[in-house]
Parts: structure tokens; C-alpha cells; sequence
């Protein structure tokens, strides 16, 4: 039975695996198999928006969530803080910037999404993921090491939520038979609950401190 010091590397090493992976499936998906998005403005039943803007301001957002998914795990790991700390707070830096200038694309990105619940689960989890960031940053620039990792930590969680919406979403679609918007709402919602409960049972076995 693994002790909780070995645990400790080995949640921040699985995390660091699901990153790489799910970055390899968003860039080859969005990027490469599907760059104009046929298949997911086809899953709606209308579209609003501008496809021009959209497809910028999605672009932008998946591109600032991969440097979020990479700079998050890096962060995490305690043998590149212990290593450097000034290597650990450049990471970081770009961490919180990345996440920052992701808000207004993701607000966009957001408010044409399928169906009202879906679109204020993303517009909910939008405004956590800057604030939950933005509360770490103010913390390690107050000094307060332990409340930093606390609440970057929850950011660092959230982070993972659009691969945990992918994990949701064909399990209401396509095991329950519910409704495509139903679904995604349901995925929306689901992943701010379950990665941030998966975030307060991380702080509480010190997984990744």
C-alpha cells in the first residue's frame, strides 16, 4: 500500500499525463481532422454567432487552455518548485496570464453556447477559473504560501474541466439517451462539481503539496 509520500508525485504525474493526452487530442481534433468546426456547429440545432469571430475566438481559447494545461501540471510538481523557485514563478506567471486572457474569449465562446443552462454553467465556470487564479495570485503576492496553493490548486482543477465535459457528455447523450444540449448542460454543470470536489480531496491528502 503506497504510502502518502508516494502519492504525491504520482497524482501530479497522472494529472501531467492527462494533460499531454488531452492536448494531443484537442490539437488534432480542432486543429488538424476538424479546423473549421464542421462538426460541432452541426451538433447544434442554430447558430448566432459570427463563424468568422467564433471560430477566432475559439481558436483562442483552445490555444490559451493547452498553455494552461501545460504550465498547470509543471507548476505542480514538486520537484521543479524544489528545483528552482524562480523557474516555478515564471511558470506561474505564465499560468495566470494565460488564464487571463482567456476570460474574454471564453466569455464569448460561451454565450453561444447550446441552450441557457448551458451557457450559464459556462459563463459559472468562466468566472471561477479567473477568480479562483486570480485569488492564488494574490495570495503568493501577499506571501501566504499556504492559501496560494489552496486556491491554485481549485484553479489548477478547473482547468481540466473541458476534458472532464468529454468524459460527461457522451455518457448523458449517448448511455442515458438524453438530448444533445440536455447533455452538454448537464457535462457543463457536472465538471465544475466534480473537479472541484476532486480539488478539495487533493488539499485535504496533500497530493500535490
Amino acid at each position: 500500500m503506497k504510502t502518502r509520500t508516494e502519492r504525491k508525485p504520482a497524482a501530479a504525474v497522472a494529472l501531467a499525463v492527462a494533460a499531454f493526452l488531452w492536448i494531443m487530442h484537442t490539437i488534432t481534433k480542432n486543429f488538424v481532422s476538424d479546423p473549421e468546426f464542421v462538426k460541432l456547429i452541426a451538433a447544434r440545432d442554430a447558430f448566432a454567432a459570427d463563424p468568422s469571430v467564433w471560430l477566432f475566438m475559439l481558436r483562442a481559447h483552445i490555444l490559451l487552455a493547452v498553455v494552461s494545461l501545460v504550465a498547470g501540471p509543471i507548476g505542480a510538481m514538486r520537484r521543479f518548485r524544489r528545483k528552482s523557485i524562480a523557474w516555478h514563478r515564471w511558470n506561474g506567471r505564465v499560468y495566470v496570464v494565460s488564464v487571463a486572457l482567456n476570460f474574454i474569449p471564453g466569455l464569448y465562446v460561451a454565450w453561444f453556447a447550446p441552450g441557457a443552462p448551458t451557457v450559464a454553467g459556462f459563463l459559472v465556470l468562466n468566472a471561477l477559473w479567473l477568480a479562483t487564479t486570480g485569488l492564488g495570485y494574490v495570495h503568493i503576492r501577499r506571501g501566504n504560501v499556504a492559501k496560494h496553493s489552496q486556491w491554485i490548486t481549485r484553479s489548477f482543477f478547473l482547468t481540466y474541466a473541458n476534458l472532464t465535459i468529454h468524459v460527461l457528455l457522451p455518457i448523458g447523450q449517448h448511455a442515458a439517451g438524453l438530448p444533445y444540449s440536455t447533455s452538454y448542460a448537464i457535462a457543463v454543470w457536472g465538471s465544475m462539481l466534480l473537479n472541484l470536489a476532486l480539488a478539495e480531496v487533493a488539499l485535504r491528502k496533500k497530493w500535490l503539496t
